[in-house]
């Protein structure tokens, strides 16, 4: 009976308090159970690894990894470089690519010498329509002063004003083509063999 009231009235197990000293014990010898509880769980953080630091040391990683990348690529193109202004190995070309600057430089040749010939012909169109011009004048100043063959100078005399405005036509057309090929030449074509030169010093 006695062993019936203890376990009656006796501490419950589901309560947040143990008591340290025993049943019967002062208060003082209660330890309540979160204590207990937070000294685990500050055990527990205390033994983890933080994330934030795990994170710093993959991107730490990956930037020496990069670093090395980057030292062996520049020592492979340092190597090859000197290999090649000091005549110790072959240049590394692109056969494609030179194959296709090379006829560029071949096409830009051709062009101008197509150039210098229209050029050419500009200049002895300009002459002709001069003296073409001159030469109407001269026959109609002949009209007038020839009665007896006035109808004959004066045909001539619009044959060579008929002649200079068809010649001015073509003068202007002629220009025209001139400009354009020369722009072809000078602009294109040699901004473009610029670029493959820039590409050349940066390789």
């Amino acid at each position: 009976q006695d062993l019936q009231q203890v376990l009656v009235s006796g501490p419950n197990l589901n309560e947040s308090s143990i008591v340290s000293g025993g049943y019967g014990g002062t208060a003082e010898g209660i330890i309540p159970t979160t204590a207990i509880k937070g000294c685990a769980l500050q055990q527990a953080h205390g033994s983890a690894v933080p994330a934030g630091d795990e994170l710093g040391r993959g991107i730490a990683a990956e930037k020496l990894e990069s670093v090395r990348k980057w030292s062996i690529n520049t020592y492979k193109c340092t190597k090859q470089l000197l290999s090649e202004r000091f005549g110790r190995g072959s240049r590394t070309v692109d056969l494609e690519l030179e194959a296709q600057v090379e006829l560029l430089r071949e096409t830009k040749r051709k062009y101008e010498g197509v150039l210098q010939l229209a050029q050419a012909l500009t200049a002895q169109l300009c002459s002709l329509l001069q003296t073409q011009h001159a030469l109407g004048d001269a026959f109609a100043d002949l009209s007038q002063k020839s009665p007896e063959l006035q109808e004959e100078f004066g045909y001539n005399a619009e044959t060579q004003k008929l002649l200079c405005k068809n010649g001015e036509a073509l003068l202007g057309a002629v220009n025209f083509f001139v400009s354009s090929i020369n722009t072809l030449v000078n602009k294109t074509m040699e901004d473009t063999l610029m670029t493959v030169k820039h590409y050349e010093t940066a390789r």
